[in-house]
């Protein structure tokens, strides 16, 4: 029995501090980038795949401390993206947060994911940057939650 392809739930989030943003490096090794959706060589705000059963909440909390040990307390999360990310095999509904208030310096949790953390002045991000987190930030910084594709 064959089954349809299923649209995955992404979701990352941009921790804000002092108008500067973490954003971590993916590794250039397809492989180890572990991205679907391509993201080898690209900076990147922590993030990854909603597990089953789990809220979204939990989710950008568990995939940050996983990813940089940083402590997000989830009461402190504000949406403000929601995108669609396709390619010719892969779809993802990415949600989008903000958190300004967390708990611990970032950490290179994942090294075969990512190679470092930086902090980006949000006026001057790097380049390349990962689809999601670009849109993510586009938003934030534009005010406006979804822009179509």
């Amino acid at each position: 029995m064959a089954f349809a392809p299923k649209v995955g739930v992404g979701v990352g989030v941009a921790l804000i501090k002092d108008g500067k943003v973490l954003m971590g490096r993916r590794h250039e090794d397809p492989e180890k980038a572990d991205s679907l959706l391509h993201g080898e060589g690209t900076w990147t705000v922590p993030g990854g795949k909603l597990d089953f059963g789990e809220t979204i909440a939990n989710g950008v909390c568990r995939e940050t401390l996983e990813e940089t040990s940083i402590k997000l307390d989830s009461n402190k999360l504000r949406v403000v993206s929601v995108s669609n990310e396709r390619t010719s095999n892969v779809h993802f509904v990415t949600i989008g947060f903000v958190c300004e208030k967390f708990s611990g310096d970032p950490k290179v949790m994942e090294p075969d994911e990512i190679t470092e953390w930086r902090w980006f002045d949000l006026k001057d991000l790097p380049k390349p940057m990962f689809l999601p987190s670009e849109k993510l930030l586009k938003n934030y910084l534009s005010g406006e939650i979804y822009q179509g594709d």
